[in-house]
């Protein structure tokens, strides 16, 4: 009966566990996150900007309204000029249209293209950024979710361990020395199960925040993250060309360089001024009453403007060139942490083969002790060695198990694949 009741409370609480897998807190983040809704506001603000630009080839129709209440007139007469004080009022509209200006405009238009797909850029890589933190945080929870079970058997070992030597000491077999010494690598164990514990509850708290959710009671996470033996086996030089082609910061820098290199032709092109056509109308109710129109071409060229012309072209043409070299030394940068990570996951690989070793050597090691301590063959420090053995081989284990799971995240984020 008692059999009955516990293995029912136990699928009870299974059911009451809510499952929270690692795609729906990337899912959830990506749509609540501020950062995303931010960059996709800026993709917003870039067409706006876009259609602004645009705007210049667009005939511009301006309203003009103008009312004297006092106006002096001048006015010839009898050989002299006499001065009359009047009210008048004019109104009339003005039409002007740009005929050419050397590209400088189109040069423009073409800079604010660039530019949205720049901010469109911005949030594909906030978006991955968001994913990679997302999930690292996902696998630091389970990791502190596995090491807090490493730390509640490890710390039931040593309260039996405790209650064990108890009983031999009051049977005469052993000294309170191994009583005492066993309590205190409990309570060892039991402060290292809280460290565990508050550090999974950190990593679920920001996860929480991340994806705009309230605290949930009791979950379990996807186990088998950790484990997943399908790591990417491709070599340095597939990889490098995978990043030089899809790291999405790459394309940011790309399409920077061309931004410059529009607002530099741009620059150049304003030397030459532009060519606009102009049309007016006007109604004058002065002294007179009369009608005024214009329809003409004006040509303004810029012949001396105390070298703010010359400048901003230097300045634009140095921003082309410093966002070249900009994209070569992210270039660098990215290729050499590619690189580290690869050296780093071939030593992971080795890692966790030694680890798996040494757990299993130390499981058997644990347990030949323990019955050599029970026959008084094997004092109360090699017993604690042989269990501290097994814990380090065992979050070892784990430690690396994560570490290559990172190394692989990183991967696919600098080569713009989908974790």
């Amino acid at each position: 009966m008692k059999k009955y009741f516990f293995l029912n409370a136990l699928f009870l609480c299974s059911l009451s566990a809510q499952t929270v897998t690692l795609q729906e807190c990337i899912d959830k983040t990506l749509n609540n996150h501020p950062d995303i809704k931010s960059f996709m506001l800026e993709v917003s603000k870039s067409e706006q900007a876009q259609k602004s630009a645009h705007s210049a080839y667009l005939p511009h129709l301006n309203f003009l309204a103008q009312y004297d209440v006092l106006h002096t007139y001048v006015l010839p007469q009898n050989g002299e000029f006499r001065t009359l004080d009047e009210q008048g009022w004019q109104a009339g509209v003005t039409l002007q249209q740009k005929i050419w200006d050397f590209s400088q405009t189109s040069s423009k238009i073409d800079a604010a293209v660039v530019d949205t797909q720049i901010a469109s850029l911005s949030v594909e890589e906030a978006k991955a950024l968001m994913v990679y933190k997302v999930t690292s945080l996902y696998e630091t929870a389970l990791v502190q979710k596995k090491a807090i079970a490493v730390f509640q058997k490890d710390m039931q070992t040593k309260k039996e361990l405790h209650k064990q030597a108890h009983a031999l000491v009051e049977q005469g077999i052993k000294t309170s020395s191994d009583e005492t010494r066993f309590l205190s690598a409990y309570y060892a164990s039991k402060d290292s199960l809280g460290t565990a514990e508050a550090s999974y509850e950190k990593a679920l708290s920001t996860l929480w925040l991340y994806m705009g959710e309230k605290k949930l009671g009791e979950i379990t996470l996807q186990t088998n993250l950790l484990t997943d033996t399908s790591a990417d086996k491709t070599t340095l030089e597939q990889l490098s060309d995978e990043l030089l082609a899809n790291n999405t910061q790459l394309k940011i820098y790309e399409q920077n360089i061309q931004k410059s290199t529009f607002l530099h032709n741009s620059a150049k092109a304003s030397h030459y001024g532009s060519l606009d056509a102009v049309a007016s109308y006007t109604y004058f109710d002065t002294l007179n009453a009369y009608d005024a129109s214009v329809v003409g071409v004006v040509l303004n060229i810029p012949l001396y403007t105390g070298g703010s012309l010359s400048a901003a072209e230097q300045t634009a043409r140095i921003a082309t060139s410093s966002a070249k070299e900009f994209k070569n030394g992210k270039i660098l940068a990215l290729q050499e942490e590619l690189e580290a990570l690869l050296i780093d996951l071939r030593r992971y690989e080795n890692t966790i083969l030694a680890k798996k070793s040494q757990l299993e050597a130390s499981v058997a090691t644990k347990e030949l002790i323990n019955a050599r301590y029970k026959e008084g063959l094997a004092t109360y420090i090699e017993v604690l060695d042989g269990a501290a053995l097994e814990l380090s081989s065992e979050l070892g284990l784990l430690e690396a198990y994560f570490s290559r799971s990172m190394a692989l995240n990183r991967i696919k984020y600098l080569t713009g694949k989908q974790i």
